[in-house]
C-alpha cells in the first residue's frame, strides 16, 4: 500500500514590519496644523468659503483619515478661526509697512487703501476668507472677523494720531474715526472682489475720496471743538 504524503503544515501569513513614520498608503502619518490649514486654503475660492467646507474634505485634501484632524483643531470652527486670524495678521502687517511710510494724512490715506486693493486683485483667499466670513459664516467666524477689525481700528488710531501730533491737524474722536474708515474700506472690499479687473483703479479712487472725506470732517469737528484731546 503506497503510503500518501502528509500535507505541510501551514504557515501564517507573514506580515512586513511598518517601518517607523510610514503610515496608510495615500495618507500621511504625521499632520501639523499647517498641512490642516494649507489644504482648506486650496479648497476655497470665489464661489466656496470657508463655511461650507466639511471636515471630510479639508482630510481628504489633506491626505489623512478624518479622526486625525482632531489632533490639530476642535471642529471645523476653531479651523474657520484660525484661517481669518491668519488672514488679519497677515493684512495689518502689509497695511502696517505702508502707513509707517506714511508722512501725512493723505499719503497715509492713499497708502492703506491701494495696499489693501493691491492685495485683493492679487487673489489672496486669506484675504477674501477676511471679508466674505463677516457675512456668511457661522457667529464664531463672525465673532473672529469682528475681533480683527477691532485690531485694525486700535493700530488705525494710533497711526492717525501720531500723524495729527506730528503735522498738527486737528483729529475728533480718534477711535470712533478710525472705526468708520476700517469699516468702510472692508465693506467696499467685499464689493470689489466681484468686480471686473479694469475697474478695479477707478474703484480704489472712490475709496481713497471716501476715506479722505471722513478724514476732513474729523478734522472739521477738532476745530469746532479745540479741547477735546486726541486719545
Amino acid at each position: 500500500m503506497t503510503a500518501i504524503p502528509l500535507a505541510a503544515p501551514a504557515t501564517p501569513d507573514v506580515v512586513p514590519p511598518r517601518l517607523p513614520g510610514v503610515g496608510t498608503p495615500g495618507r500621511k502619518a504625521v499632520i501639523s496644523r499647517e498641512d490642516i490649514i494649507a489644504a482648506a486654503l486650496k479648497l476655497v475660492g470665489p464661489n466656496r468659503s470657508v463655511s461650507t467646507l466639511s471636515l471630510r474634505e479639508v482630510a481628504r485634501e489633506a491626505g489623512i483619515a478624518p479622526n486625525s484632524f482632531y489632533r490639530q483643531f476642535r471642529d471645523m470652527d476653531e479651523l474657520a478661526v484660525a484661517l481669518i486670524e491668519r488672514a488679519g495678521q497677515s493684512l495689518r502687517h502689509i497695511i502696517g509697512e505702508s502707513r509707517q511710510r506714511a508722512t501725512t494724512e493723505r499719503s497715509v490715506v492713499r497708502g492703506s487703501v491701494e495696499a489693501f486693493m493691491e492685495q485683493l486683485r492679487s487673489d489672496d483667499k486669506l484675504l477674501h476668507i477676511l471679508l466674505r466670513e463677516g457675512s456668511v459664516g457661522s457667529d464664531a467666524f463672525k465673532q473672529a472677523v469682528d475681533r480683527q477689525l477691532s485690531y485694525f481700528e486700535d493700530e488705525l488710531r494710533r497711526d492717525l494720531i501720531r500723524l495729527a501730533q506730528a503735522n498738527g491737524t486737528g483729529l475728533y474722536e480718534p477711535a470712533l474715526t478710525a472705526k468708520a474708515i476700517t469699516r468702510l474700506v472692508f465693506t467696499m472690499g467685499a464689493t470689489a472682489m466681484d468686480l471686473p479687473a479694469e475697474q478695479h483703479t477707478h474703484f480704489t479712487e472712490q475709496v481713497v475720496l471716501m476715506v479722505r472725506m471722513i478724514v476732513a470732517g474729523t478734522q472739521t469737528m477738532a476745530a469746532m471743538a479745540p479741547d477735546q484731546p486726541a486719545r
